[in-house]
């Protein structure tokens, strides 16, 4: 048996878990009740870490114990979780991902250096919601680099509740993602029509070459008669060129409402001040506002989540990926 030192911040992420687990507003098992058992949990992997065909199963356990229900963190835990672990969003987070996430860290502590078969592990036998808590946890495990692999898996997934756990609001992807797989996330959440504005840390890795895969995907779907995606057009960042500029004027003549107004917000990262004076002046209350608000700096990632489509709403066309994305 391997064991490390508990790591403080480790420690502090499962205090977290662990308060907003209890105070989950669930019905069925309470949170409380969930926070109690897996407190017995808990305590044992820390004694004796699992082995990796045991944690696999305790994950999966974990079903008979969580609360269902969303676990809604107060505005206050939200912050806080933000302060443990910067890029961490937990409130999409459901009740049961916390708890399976609780053990994980658990088993984070106990063996560090035997956790990445342990992970393994879990990965090959998890069911949808277990894969979801898993590449939750990733964000918060020691030797980030041994998991990187297991993340780019994640987004070749086909189920986009997966795919989302391991995009989206999470630390991970920006941190540890090469050039090649960060451009690959951004393109297939455009694709499968995911909320781009919730990967975190999108702005600052925004470069030149995924704005030219943007623009290839505005090119291709205006080509073929389908609607372009809201935020594709947070992908051009601050590049101006004449292309971009183009690409944004034909959005702005078009009739779908939500893409007009995030080309708008576009002309706000790139600085065009004077485009956006105009749309201010002509654009009338519907996109004038959006004009101003660029014009006033509101144009950054989270900006984006006003013109992004209702969360959960099906995607108006699914296609399969081209060349340039994962599968």
């Amino acid at each position: 048996m391997t064991t490390t030192a508990n790591p403080p911040e480790l420690a502090r992420i499962d205090e977290w878990l662990r308060n907003a687990l209890e105070g989950a507003p669930t019905s069925g098992r309470s949170g409380a009740q969930a926070a109690t058992w897996s407190d017995g949990q808990v305590e044992a992997i820390l004694e004796t870490p699992l082995s990796p065909d045991r944690f696999s199963q305790v994950l999966s356990m974990a079903s008979r114990y969580g609360p269902r229900g969303p676990l809604a963190p107060s505005e206050r835990m939200v912050a806080a979780a933000e302060g443990l672990v910067p890029g961490w969003n937990p409130e999409r987070w459901t009740a049961l991902e916390a708890l399976r996430v609780r053990l994980i860290v658990a088993q984070a502590r106990s063996d560090a250096e035997g956790l990445p078969a342990a992970i393994e592990e879990a990965f090959r036998y998890a069911d949808e919601g277990e894969l979801c808590a898993l590449y939750r946890s990733l964000q918060f495990l020691p030797g980030p680099e041994r998991f990187v692999w297991q993340a780019q898996e994640g987004c070749r997934t086909n189920m986009k509740t997966v795919f989302e756990a391991n995009g989206c609001d999470s630390a991970f992807p920006a941190a540890h993602f090469d050039d090649v797989a960060w451009r690959q996330l951004c393109i297939k959440m455009l694709f499968v029509e995911a909320p781009l504005w919730r990967v975190s840390g999108f702005d600052s890795r925004v470069d030149d070459e995924l704005a030219r895969m943007a623009l290839d995907l505005a090119e291709e779907r205006r080509s073929a008669g389908r609607r372009i995606y809201p935020e594709l057009w947070m992908c051009l960042g601050t590049t101006a060129d004449p292309r971009a500029l183009e690409a944004i004027e034909s959005e702005l003549s078009g009739s779908d409402e939500l893409s007009r107004k995030a080309a708008i917000l576009a002309l706000g990262r790139m600085g065009n001040t004077e485009r956006l004076s105009e749309i201010e002046r002509d654009g009338g209350s519907l996109f004038g506002q959006i004009a101003q608000w660029a014009l006033m700096g509101r144009h950054a990632a989270d900006a984006f989540a006003s013109v992004s489509p209702p969360e959960g709403a099906e995607p108006s066309t699914f296609d399969s990926p081209s060349i340039d994305t994962p599968a």
